[in-house]
């Protein structure tokens, strides 16, 4: 392989790679921020990691639950505590990824890499634990019709972080296979003069 097309290759891995964090972060702003977090929003039904809404035959209106009939229902507060916390600590995670993957790419450690891919596999397994919890309190009341945007998003953000874990991984073997087949006439090969 040409010097000129490894160059591009290993550029067109890491642009490629902000690109699907772009999305995941997209995606869970689109989730988190602008859906309030609801995974269900009808008009019978509001529930999401704050909003319990049902609707209330006798008043013709939708009713929020308090904590306390949530805990009447079965519904454990420290499970959708736990289940937000997971959820929202992947945000947190997604906000920062963009400038730490920018860093290793201009410091080019190949360990830097590793870290990332640590990363995406903590924030996958955050948020689809978070989702799970979550989907286990309420699965009593959720029909899988049910789901709207904000669901879906989420579900989008796993298969973005999947995509993105694909990618890195690429990108290692890639930097792997460069430094194995490194000229031994580069800049870093030669000789320092005094």
């Amino acid at each position: 392989m040409g010097l000129l097309q490894q160059k591009c290759v290993g550029r067109l891995l890491f642009v490629l790679s902000l690109l699907e964090a772009a999305g995941a972060l997209a995606l869970m702003f689109y989730a988190l921020l602008w859906e309030a977090g609801n995974l269900v929003n009808l008009p019978d039904k509001r529930i999401g990691f704050y909003n319990f809404c049902l609707w209330n035959e006798t008043a013709q209106a939708l009713q929020c639950l308090d904590y306390r009939h949530l805990q009447v229902m079965g519904i454990s507060l420290p499970g959708i505590a736990l289940a937000r916390v997971f959820v929202y600590t992947c945000l947190v995670f997604s906000i920062f990824y963009p400038i730490f993957v920018a860093h290793v790419k201009c410091t080019e450690e190949r360990e830097g890499w590793k870290v990332i891919l640590i990363i995406l596999i903590i924030k996958m397994i955050i948020l689809s634990g978070g989702l799970g919890i979550f989907l286990f309190q309420t699965s009593q009341w959720i029909h899988p019709s049910d789901f709207t945007g904000g669901f879906l998003a989420l579900v989008g953000t796993q298969v973005m972080l999947l995509i993105q874990i694909l990618t890195i991984t690429m990108y290692l073997r890639w930097a792997k296979y460069t430094h194995l087949h490194q000229s031994p006439f580069t800049e870093k090969a030669l000789p320092i003069e005094i």
